[in-house]
Parts: structure tokens; C-alpha cells; sequence
């Protein structure tokens, strides 16, 4: 089975996440996405981060009833802070019969050189990623291991979600419905 691997911090997951991940499940090779929520992005500050958990609770809500969707917490149990090359080491070992392909944004792919090992990546994985608007992809979106892909952006960011509840704005319809529920009843990001 070829599984695209969509990392991030999901905090919270929103409805441009959801677009992306069911373009690249419905519109490339790909025979299922893994939404992996990252408990730290050793390259982002922890501060703002809800809970481990909660996040991967709101994603699991926000994928319910998607069959090419599925919820990782594959990096939870891993060392902290967590890089993709541990975490792609992990799951070749775990499930051989897979092929593990990485989905990042064109923002991601113009600073792939400062990861950890990210040769290794390149050599051994495929990358699909998905052009941003006023991103330099970078030298690295010409190497054959690197595919590119037109999905369908929207300008919605975790951060206003947060600074919206935080202010009590309205998030409806930035969110699914399940998650705007979860979201408003927790009181999570208040």
C-alpha cells in the first residue's frame, strides 16, 4: 500500500488541512493518507500546542466517516522532539510492506535542507508537494524524488482559528462541524 504521511501539528486541524489531504488521497497514487499530529515540530515553539491528545481527538473527528483518512499518533510514542527521518525509520521497520510517501507544503519543501538527514529522505522516499502562493519552493522542488502538485489552497491558518476563539469570533465553517462542536463545548484555546 502506498500511504501519503501528512505531518503537522494539527492545532486544530481545519478544513484547508482537510482539502489538501483529500486531494492528495482522491487525486494522486496514493491509496490512503495518514494525517500524523506532531507532538513538536522541533523547528516551532510548544508554547501555543493543545494537548497531545485533544489534537489527534479533533482530527479523528474531523476525518469520521472518510475511508482514505486515517489518524496517526505514530510519533507519540517516539523520542522528543520528533524528526521525520526517526519517524520514517520507525514505520519502515513497522510495516515493510508499505511505501511511506511524505506531503508538505511548498513552504516546507524551501527549507527541507535544514531538517534532520533530509538526504536520507530524499533518497529513500518521495515527496509530494503542494504549491503556496509566495513560497520559493527552492532548489530542492527539481530533485526527482520531489513531485509538485496544484491542490487547492485556502488561506486559513491554526493560529487565526485560535486567536478568533481566544477573542470569541466565530470559527464555524473554518472547522468542521464535529470539530466547531468539540472546540466550543471543551472550551479548548480560551
Amino acid at each position: 500500500m502506498k500511504i501519503g504521511l501528512f505531518f503537522g501539528s494539527f492545532n486544530p486541524i481545519h478544513v484547508g488541512h482537510l482539502i489538501i489531504a483529500n486531494y492528495m488521497a482522491t487525486q494522486t497514487d496514493l491509496d490512503k493518507i495518514w494525517i500524523v499530529v506532531s507532538p513538536q515540530n522541533p523547528l516551532k515553539p510548544k508554547n501555543s500546542l493543545a494537548r497531545d491528545y485533544d489534537r489527534l481527538h479533533l482530527v479523528k473527528l474531523a476525518i469520521e466517516g472518510n475511508p482514505n483518512l486515517e489518524a496517526s499518533n505514530i510519533e507519540f510514542d517516539l523520542p522528543k522532539p520528533s524528526y521525520t527521518i526517526d519517524t520514517l525509520a520507525y514505520l519502515k521497520e513497522k510495516h515493510p510492506k508499505h511505501e511511506f510517501v511524505l506531503i508538505m507544503g511548498g513552504d516546507n519543501i524551501g527549507t527541507l535542507h535544514k531538517w534532520k538527514n533530509y538526504e536520507l529522505i530524499l533518497r529513500d522516499h518521495q515527496i509530494y508537494v503542494y504549491q503556496r502562493p509566495s513560497y520559493d519552493l527552492g532548489e530542492l522542488a527539481t530533485h526527482p524524488s520531489v513531485q509538485l502538485f496544484d491542490a487547492p489552497l485556502m488561506q486559513i491558518s491554526a493560529s487565526y482559528i485560535r486567536k478568533s476563539i481566544k477573542a470569541g469570533d466565530s470559527i464555524q465553517y473554518l472547522v468542521t462541524d464535529p470539530v466547531y462542536q468539540e472546540l466550543i463545548s471543551s472550551g479548548m484555546y480560551r
